[in-house]
């Protein structure tokens, strides 16, 4: 087989703050992968176009030819527009399948919810593998998680299962449309806090400081407690036998231990908790996943 003719899948993880392109060949291994600022400010054409030119030149890199495309993106997908995702001003413009087709003379593609896509890569290389049922909780830039029954991933009724960032706190009654949870606990609403805090290096400081006793640890216990909440409720109705943590803010171990440790007592049959072997690139593998799925079946 020439080089020109090897087949390459293309991954593409859209979010607020980053977008993270991964290029595989067709057993789904990732073979490249890139980060860039999303500039969000500057809105949402600017992104993609600046995402799928440097996935081209990634695919150039690793020679072959570009075959399929699966596509991460924050909000509610649908094919002719994307809901519940403000952050990037004209993302809910996108008729992002189209784009993506366009822009890289496509056919096969296929857009998923960023949580719902980190899903189908646990579901298929990591930690719920086997596993049933699942739940899978992003805690990055905003929060949202991802439910799996049956090996699957479960979208809902309006392709917004797992919208858990729209959670009402203790402050938000009574209730707009607005993601209240999120402006409670997030990556973004920690380095607020740690900025109110004068904490120098947002959320990552704010958790260095709170592995101690003090204000820090007291404030982060709070918000960890609000996020809490609404995943006994989540638990409660799903009985999951495993949650997976993906995102930045999952990482840290300080927050691990406040959530294990407030579920552990809150629920009567708690589920075995841990943080995804690829917390920070599970979207992007399960995009991988995606683009296989995406293209036709052999006849």
């Amino acid at each position: 087989m020439e080089q020109s003719a090897i087949p390459r899948l293309l991954g593409v993880d859209f979010g607020g703050t980053k977008m993270a392109i991964g290029v595989g060949d067709a057993d789904g291994r990732l073979l490249v992968s890139e980060r860039l600022p999303t500039h969000a400010e500057q809105g949402a054409q600017q992104a993609l176009t600046r995402a799928l030119d440097r996935a081209r030149e990634l695919v150039a890199r690793t020679g072959g030819t570009l075959v399929a495309a699966g596509i991460a993106s924050p909000g509610v997908v649908h094919d002719h527009d994307i809901e519940l995702a403000p952050n990037v001003p004209g993302w809910e413009q996108l008729r992002l399948a189209d784009a993506v087709r366009a822009h890289l003379g496509l056919t096969s593609v296929r857009v998923s919810n960023d949580l719902n896509a980190a899903a189908y890569a646990e579901l298929r290389l990591g930690a719920l593998r086997g596993i049933d049922p699942g739940l899978v909780i992003g805690i990055g830039t905003g929060v949202a998680a991802a439910v799996t029954v049956g090996g699957e991933v479960m979208a809902g009724f309006h392709g917004a299962a797992g919208e858990i960032a729209y959670g009402l706190t203790d402050h938000s009654w009574p209730a707009g449309l607005e993601p209240m949870l999120e402006t409670t606990f997030s990556g973004r609403a920690l380095d607020e806090l740690a900025q109110r805090l004068g904490l120098t290096g947002q959320a990552a400081a704010l958790c260095t400081a709170a592995a101690q006793p003090g204000r820090a640890r007291d404030e982060l216990r709070q918000r960890v407690d609000e996020l809490a909440r609404q995943l006994v409720t989540c638990c409660l109705l799903l009985d999951p036998q495993r949650i997976v943590l993906v995102g930045s803010v999952a990482g840290n171990e300080v927050v691990r231990e406040l959530l294990i440790e407030r579920l552990t007592h809150a629920l009567p049959y708690r589920p075995d908790i841990v943080l995804s072997a690829f917390a920070q690139d599970a979207a992007l593998l399960g995009s991988l996943a995606m683009a296989m799925e995406a293209l036709p079946a052999p006849v």
